[in-house]
């Protein structure tokens, strides 16, 4: 990716069963002739239309929103029960995936740790099976500042006591778990017991999709844990946690050499990422196809009228080509300066940087020399630093890093972040719509989900407010 510019250069479904039905309907006998066969492509954008519409077209920045994020008073405006003197013993998280995925199961881990009355032993980050990355907590996040924050939340320590230390640790499976008494039948015991556990945290999507559920007020009630444990879980995530000296330096280097000002853009059309999606493209490069074929590792993709179905809840990541349409439809001038938060294996991106040629990267802003002695988490956390400081920040799949950049953003009084609507673009283009008609239908979409707050909505610790003045 090193020829992206230089500076100067110019609901709630459960997931079984939609895989058992999509893989009934991908296994049924089909008639020869697929009538809504999606490609994955569509016309190519008319750019003398599109310009001249992009000419009287309003930026989606300037569209005025009802109602704006913030952090929820309950854990920020509330005193906080304290824990209790003594510990009940000693919990460590297994973290898994990527550093954002990592970060919120430590935050899981906080909530649990408080819950039980638990003293939390700093995680190892295991990112070796997805980045080849070794890359501890303390190669990423300051550990004596996250103590030090922690203090009247959860304790936390760097190492076991000796006596611990020696003696394996019984494993804990809490994906499952779903409320404080489920913790407190299945959990404490092996605690009390053992003394030290390691727990594997519940799935931070399914945590999302229960807050969000169970949201009713400015103050909010999240879900059956006490506040105290989940205020303690809120300030683990977005007040306790920041980057190491050595990557505060090295992000604010790289955001001093991003010409001012820009968009930070979550691209995600990675191998790994369209593989573990089960979506179907065509029209991609020859060598594309192939990485994605290579990082399937045998996961069923869906076609035809199972890929149709699939693509149209929102599940495909939007290709870099979908994703320039997308923004010009939301009146995202050309010439816009954007940095790619994105990973090295990003695939197609030219059909990006052909439209928005003011396009930046990590590569093409720092020196290969820089580059190399950064690990896979640390050059995550680049793109994190850089998205929580950028003018304006847009997310193409919500994912992990797109909800920590987003809270943060909120948190910090940064209004401009947007998530594209993958469900959306899918119906329309599903429906035949193509160019003009696309981008303003499109448009309107954004708009929507913009003015009534859904277009940046944020996971728990958050809550959405009412406002009169515009952005």
């Amino acid at each position: 990716m090193a020829a992206f510019k230089r500076p100067g250069s110019g609901g709630f479904i459960a997931a079984a069963a939609v895989l058992v039905c999509l893989l009934v309907i991908h296994m049924s006998p089909r008639p020869p002739a697929q009538q809504h066969e999606y490609l994955g492509t569509f016309p190519p954008i008319d750019r003398t239309v599109m310009s001249r519409r992009g000419s009287s077209q309003k930026s989606i920045w300037n569209v005025q929103s009802l109602v704006h994020w913030k952090h929820c008073e309950w854990w920020t405006a509330k005193p906080i029960t304290g824990p209790p003197v003594e510990s009940n013993g000693y919990i460590k998280v297994d973290c898994h995936g990527g550093l954002n995925q990592m970060r919120r199961d430590l935050c899981d881990g906080v909530d649990v740790a408080r819950l039980l009355n638990a003293t939390l032993v700093l995680p190892n980050f295991d990112a070796a099976s997805y980045w080849n990355d070794t890359s501890g907590f303390a190669d990423i996040f300051d550990v004596d500042y996250f103590i030090q924050q922690m203090k009247g939340f959860v304790p936390v320590v760097k190492e076991l006591p000796q006596e611990l230390a020696s003696k394996k640790p019984v494993r804990v499976d809490c994906r499952k778990q779903k409320g404080h008494f489920d913790y407190i039948e299945s959990v404490l015991p092996s605690l009390v017991k053992h003394q030290y556990i390691i727990i594997t945290p519940a799935a931070s999507q399914k945590i999302d999709r229960m807050d969000s559920a169970l949201q009713i007020t400015s103050f909010g009630i999240y879900n059956s844990h006490p506040f105290y444990a989940k205020a303690a879980r809120c300030h683990a995530c977005f007040r306790a946690l920041r980057l190491v000296r050595h990557l505060e330096l090295k992000g604010a280097e790289l955001l001093q050499r991003i010409p001012q000002p820009f968009l930070s853009l979550h691209l995600r059309f990675e191998p790994d990422m369209i593989a573990y999606s089960r979506c179907e493209y065509t029209g991609l490069a020859r060598s594309s196809l192939d990485a994605i074929n290579a990082a399937r590792n045998g996961r069923i993709s869906f076609s035809g009228e199972a890929g149709l179905a699939w693509r149209k809840r929102g599940k495909c990541p939007l290709t870099p080509r979908e994703t320039a349409f997308i923004l010009q439809a939301l009146g995202i001038p050309t010439n816009t300066t954007i940095y790619l938060a994105a990973g090295d294996s990003l695939l197609e991106w030219k059909d990006f940087t052909s439209v928005y040629r003011n396009s930046y990267t990590k590569s093409s802003l720092l020196d290969k020399a820089s580059l190399m002695g950064l690990p896979g988490n640390s050059r995550a956390a680049l793109d994190y630093y850089i998205s929580i400081n950028s003018e304006a920040y847009i997310g193409t799949y919500f994912g992990n890093m797109d909800k920590m950049v987003a809270a943060m953003r909120a948190l910090s009084g940064r209004p401009n972040t947007i998530f594209l609507n993958r469900r959306a673009f899918a119906e329309a283009v599903s429906q035949g719509l193509n160019g003009v008609r696309l981008a303003d239908y499109l448009w309107e979409a954004h708009r929507d989900a913009l003015v009534d707050g859904r277009g940046s909505a944020l996971p728990d610790c958050f809550c959405m407010s009412n406002i009169t003045d515009s952005h």
